[in-house]
């Protein structure tokens, strides 16, 4: 089975959403590796923070059905540039996670998502509460099932 490849800056919440859509509710670790589970690829923030890792991300995609870009919506600014999602060879999709922290700004991190992802759905998430988790895990499981 083809996976979902799940890209975003450290502690963009990747790990949380990767258990929230894997039903799982002990804590998330920090992904320092490649981590290849059932439908879906966890990588490493520093992944998409760092251009030398790219090629290795480029590699992955090759190994699933499409790409997930992650932006955290407490953040006011995006850790990939612009048109990144064109780069793949996989269609690609977004996840804003943490849309219900206090200081959460839904509105913006899509925009700076967008910048990355000029098409492609873009999913409003929370782990905490569940928040778009169930919609987000059917459109993945329907890609992966192609």
């Amino acid at each position: 089975m083809r996976k979902v490849m799940i890209i975003g800056a450290v502690g963009a919440g990747k790990s949380t959403l990767v258990k929230a859509l894997m039903g799982e509710q002990e804590p998330a670790v920090k992904t320092q590796s490649l981590v290849f589970r059932d439908w879906l690829i966890d990588t490493p923030g520093e992944y998409s923070e760092n251009p030398l890792y790219y090629r290795s991300l480029m590699a992955t995609s090759h190994q699933a059905a499409a790409i997930l870009l992650v932006q955290d919506a407490t953040r006011d600014r995006s850790y990939f540039p612009p048109g990144f999602a064109g780069g793949f060879p996989i269609p690609a999709l977004g996840a804003v996670t943490k849309i219900d922290h206090p200081k959460a700004d839904p509105d913006r991190a899509v925009s700076l998502l967008r910048s990355s992802l000029p098409a492609g759905e873009i999913f409003l998430t929370s782990a905490a509460g569940g928040d778009g988790i169930a919609e987000l895990k059917e459109l993945l499981l329907g890609i992966v099932k192609r």
